[in-house]
């Protein structure tokens, strides 16, 4: 069982490429190829303001094609990894689970289910694409509403 204290920082993960094939909206813009990096973009500006109103830390890994992980992280914002060639992003939020899951609270976003079985079996709680899509619009409306105050 992890040991964690009201102070340590949750982390969500998120398997980028499953969940914006799992959300309509960002699937449609991803089949455009001419669109595919706005999918992206989308999804991650979504999980900004998901990280912002929840204090929740997000991790976003992606698939990737480059020639060694690389690790994007933005001044208060969202680390992004993108797997390289020979690894997998299931692999890398694997890595992270195994490492981290028994130090901080950890759930992983993902529609793979024999990933998030071996995640929940790492230590980690699953969270599939769905949830996460209604957790991040309840964020929005709330930071929508706080706007308006």
């Amino acid at each position: 069982m992890p040991i964690m204290d009201s102070q340590s920082p949750s982390f969500l993960l998120v398997d980028g490429h499953s969940v914006i094939h799992a959300w309509e909206d960002l699937r449609r813009l991803h089949l455009k190829s001419a669109q595919r990096h706005l999918a992206r973009l989308e999804l991650l500006r979504c999980l900004r303001t998901y990280q912002d109103m929840s204090g929740i830390r997000v991790i976003v890994v992606f698939d990737g094609t480059g020639e060694q992980l690389t690790d994007e992280r933005e001044t208060q914002g969202l680390q992004i990894f993108y797997a390289d060639v020979s690894h997998t992003a299931d692999s890398v939020i694997e890595r992270l689970v195994a490492k981290y899951a028994n130090t901080y609270a950890m759930r992983v976003a993902t529609a793979d289910r024999m990933e998030w079985e071996t995640v929940r079996a790492l230590g980690a709680e699953w969270i599939s694409p769905s949830d996460l899509k209604l957790e991040v619009e309840r964020a929005e409306s709330d930071l929508h509403r706080r706007l308006k105050k």
